[in-house]
């Protein structure tokens, strides 16, 4: 049974109930010593395809909803949300792992989020278009609108299972958009009790329970949502892998891909090294380093590199490993085994590569401990690779501009972070780094969730933030009239 009480109905939330129908049920389990929280549902294809035929059945209907209508769903969302926060926490913690400093972040987050995503459907509108600006438009009138895209599939990554659900969720309903969330295998119960919470909402205002729908079970059924030709766009958040292979298979439907990074953070000869020191301990080891813009790559211009690696050093020894329902702890086992055990094979080919270890680089109890590495050889997964696990790689480079193209060398570009106090050099970190986002004397895991948030290169196309991403979920319509 587990050690979850019950906190939303048994089976899978498709069309207007809750079906039990050909669902099986697998084990969610406390990463850090492995108890059972509780059973999960597990679907099938069949399930898939009965929530793409509801989905699409109510598609008119939620499009039509008012924005009055869609505004006060999305605030009510969040005033239910509000009433459960403490409970959100806990189970956030049992499902993910993370320590509950961090899901206390999460739920603050997503909390926000359901309010911004409230004010961005005011945000949607159109323009009026000048038509008589070309020959042949004399007389006319042009304008645009914004209208819904259609069936919007929603697939979340197991890091942040409530916040990313919610990024999918809340900005389809702003944008008029039904809804089919797929939350990743191992961590479904937090996004369960989101969608139960949201269509008890939508009931209370007459809207259609199948706005919102959620699916689990493995690829096939990832791949019979983002497959089917009558959906308008899938939002993906996880690997580049996955994703890029979604971008293929769902082709010409739109993709908005949130996908995968190895951060950088800049350390130029001018920064305030404490301060930069404390960001690359705090931004690489929040969420167990299972976040895609943690900290991962550190760049140093070498007049600062001993000064600012000896302070790193001095800082692990603060960064408590543990339980993560305990308050103190920063740092817990990560997802599952298999992650830990990656991670601690791509930190062993580092160092058998010539690697020095610096700080941690093995297990403590079932958590990786936090991990700094230096003169990490070229090639190296632990640099090129996203390694989503709580470990830091220092190398020095001779100036800012060997620091810009270390930077750039990578197939990633999702956010980077620069410590300066020269405005000149915060402001070509701006130009020229190419990521989807430059944060200035911070970490580069630093995220508003009003802002637009996505990458370029392999770390994706599009942009999440409530008001980004209902336009992303929208398409113009033009309307020419002649009086």
């Amino acid at each position: 049974m587990g050690i979850l009480p019950t906190l939303f109905p048994s089976g899978l939330p498709l069309a207007d109930e809750w079906t039990t129908d050909g669902v099986s049920n697998e084990s969610i389990v406390f990463p850090y010593d492995g108890t059972v929280v509780a059973e999960a549902p597990v679907g099938e294809v069949a399930h898939a395809e009965r929530a793409l035929e509801a989905a699409l059945a109510v598609q008119p209907e939620v499009a039509a909803l008012s924005a009055g209508v869609r505004r006060s769903i999305l605030l009510d969302v969040a005033a239910e949300l509000e009433q459960h926060r403490a409970e959100l926490e806990d189970l956030l913690v049992l499902e993910t792992g993370k320590p509950l400093r961090d899901c206390r972040t999460e739920v603050d987050r997503t909390l926000f989020t359901w309010h911004a995503a409230a004010e961005a459907v005011a945000q949607l509108r159109g323009e009026t278009v000048p038509l008589d600006i070309q020959s042949g438009g004399e007389g006319l009138i042009g304008y645009w609108t914004r209208k819904p895209i259609g069936v919007v599939i929603g697939i979340a990554g197991f890091n942040y299972p409530l916040l990313l659900s919610s990024h999918k969720i809340a900005p389809s309903i702003a944008a008029g958009c039904a809804v089919i969330c797929k939350p990743a295998p191992q961590t479904p119960l937090a996004t369960l009790w989101l969608v139960h919470l949201v269509r008890e909402v939508l009931r209370r205002h007459g809207a259609p329970l199948a706005a919102v729908q959620l699916v689990t079970g493995g690829p096939d059924v990832g791949r019979t949502l983002t497959t089917d030709p009558r959906i308008g766009a899938v939002s993906f958040t996880g690997s580049a892998a996955v994703g890029h292979q979604i971008a293929r298979d769902c082709a010409p439907r739109k993709a908005l891909l949130e996908l995968g990074s190895n951060a950088a953070l800049v350390v130029a000869h001018d920064a305030d090294l404490a301060a930069a020191a404390n960001a690359a301990v705090q931004g690489g080891f929040y969420a167990n380093g299972q976040a895609c813009i943690s900290v991962q790559r550190v760049i140093v211009e070498a007049a600062v590199v001993d000064e600012f690696s000896n302070l790193v050093a001095q800082r692990m020894a603060d960064v408590s490993v543990g339980d993560p329902r305990d308050e103190s702890t920063q740092v817990a086992a990560l997802i599952d085994e298999r992650s830990t055990e990656r991670v601690l094979e791509w930190i062993a080919e580092a160092v058998d590569g010539g690697a020095r270890v610096v700080s941690g680089g093995g297990r403590r109890g079932t958590a990786l401990e936090p991990t700094v590495l230096t003169d990490v050889p070229q090639g190296a997964r632990v640099w090129d690779e996203e390694i989503f696990g709580p470990v830091i790689c220092i190398q020095s480079v001779p100036d800012f501009d060997a620091a810009v193209a270390a930077v750039n060398h990578s197939r990633y570009g999702l956010q980077a972070a620069v410590f300066t106090t020269s405005l000149k050099t915060a402001f070509r970190a701006v130009e020229e780094f190419e990521v989807g986002g430059v944060i200035v004397n911070h970490v580069p895991g630093y995220r508003n969730d009003v802002m637009p948030y996505g990458g370029v290169k392999d770390s994706g196309i599009g942009r999440e933030g409530p008001r980004f991403a209902a336009e992303e979920l929208t398409v113009t319509r033009m309307a020419v009239i002649r009086p």
